[in-house]
């Protein structure tokens, strides 16, 4: 290679290493992602993207974005509190710093005094029966599909399963939940139509082949006109009579009733009104962790706490220190979020208003993830034009805007208000690189 080739002066892969800001990052980063990125680095100068006095200056700018970790953290701007798509309920700063605290070693399934092994998330189910008083036990799995096809598999393998034809309900990315449940083994015996279920539909498919009753609550949708259906203190008199357990999947995850949403069900109602079983979700209305949630019946919650599947579908430690913090620590977010004062987002979305020059909407925010479907919470949100939605998305810090009737809408309800000014600052920078016509 002649002497003037340029590619002799791209600096050596030592040289770039010993650079004080790569030492500094090995031990975020690690050796084999630094190296990787001076390599590449190197190629592009190489192949002519860059200069060799560029790569210095390319390998820290490249530095700056490099991260373990793929996911990105995000403002939600849509006013939908339980957003699916963004890793549902938000953890709190105490479930948060208890995730922090269990990625070491801890005492998750050990006895410190004794130094005998002892019940895995003890503490977990301690605060989820302290929430619950009427619950007599509660078992932790690994979401709400788990804890359902737990429930099925060892209720009703190889029975049937009672269910209204009205509460066959998709789950979400195309999941339905009677194939959820035919893949357990167990039959599935629909009663009554998908508008009308009546007491006699139930009392009618009880029988010696029964393995449970199950009423599932239709959280992401509404049926309305010519309807009726059964509810679980109808229900009770006929399984109890005929030794059937009575499974209540509710979803959404609210462990007492909520007076801002009359029409979303909770585990104590459900159990005082003779569910023997309750299933919910942890990272939903409860604003933890994903985690499924049984709580209920002494002798049925051992029964799935026995069986095989428990441990295929068992809460990691993190879950269950998330959880745990979450049901004894402050406020989660997605409370906060939920009973946010209106008169106050009110005047945050006015006050960004104002140094935005941009008008301001009413805009309903949603409960999201299944819950509460149309039911409205009152709110604000400031109105951008439609270009401005790719660009938030794809800023610093990400910000995701909902996007309707051809404008870009920030809704503030789902904004810790600690990062208004970082909101700001990121909708004046997509303003400020808008198109210009």
């Amino acid at each position: 290679m002649d002497q003037r080739d340029p590619r002799r002066r791209i600096p050596r892969t030592d040289e770039l290493l010993a650079l004080d800001e790569l030492r500094s990052a090995l031990d975020e980063l690690g050796e084999a992602a630094v190296s990787a990125l001076v390599r590449r680095t190197q190629q592009r100068a190489r192949d002519g993207e860059i200069t060799p006095e560029q790569v210095r200056q390319e390998l820290l700018t490249e530095l700056e974005s490099l991260r373990v970790c793929s996911l990105r953290p995000v403002l939600n701007a849509t006013g939908v509190i339980i957003h699916t798509n963004l890793g549902r309920a938000p953890l709190s700063p105490a479930a948060a710093r208890a995730v922090a605290e269990a990625s070491g070693y801890v005492d998750v399934e050990l006895d410190l005094v004794s130094g005998a092994r002892a019940q895995r998330g003890a503490g977990a189910r301690r605060a989820l029966l302290e929430a619950c008083p009427v619950a007599e036990d509660a078992l932790i799995v690994n979401n709400g599909a788990a804890a359902l096809v737990l429930a099925t598999t060892a209720l009703a393998s190889r029975a049937e399963v009672i269910i209204s034809r009205g509460e066959l309900i998709e789950i979400g990315a195309g999941f339905r939940l009677p194939d959820l449940i035919a893949s357990t083994g167990a039959r599935l015996h629909e009663v009554g139509t998908t508008n009308r279920t009546h007491p006699a539909d139930y009392a009618e498919a009880i029988g010696p082949q029964t393995g449970c009753l199950l009423k599932v609550h239709p959280s992401n949708f509404r049926v309305q006109g010519f309807t009726s259906s059964v509810d679980l203190a109808e229900l009770a008199p006929l399984t109890r009579q005929a030794g059937v357990p009575l499974i209540a999947d509710l979803g959404s995850g609210l462990l007492t009733a909520d007076p801002l949403l009359p029409e979303e069900p909770d585990a104590t109602t459900a159990l005082s009104a003779g569910a023997e079983l309750v299933i919910a979700s942890g990272d939903k209305l409860l604003g933890g962790p994903q985690a499924g949630i049984l709580l209920g019946c002494k002798e049925l919650i051992a029964q799935l706490a026995r069986h095989p599947l428990a441990r295929a579908v068992r809460a990691d430690k993190l879950a269950l220190a998330a959880l745990e913090a979450t049901l004894r620590g402050p406020q989660p977010p997605v409370r906060r979020a939920l009973h946010a004062d209106p008169r106050h987002l009110r005047e945050r979305t006015a006050a960004l208003a104002a140094q935005l020059e941009v008008p301001v909407l009413t805009h309903d925010g949603r409960v999201g993830g299944g819950g509460a479907p149309g039911h409205p919470l009152a709110g604000w949100a400031l109105k951008l034009p439609v270009a401005a939605a790719p660009l938030l998305r794809t800023g610093e810090p990400a910000v995701l805007p909902r996007v309707h009737d051809d404008a870009c809408l920030v809704d503030l309800r789902c904004v810790p208000e600690e990062d208004d000014q970082r909101l700001l600052l990121a909708v004046q920078t997509a303003i400020g690189n808008l198109p210009r016509n």
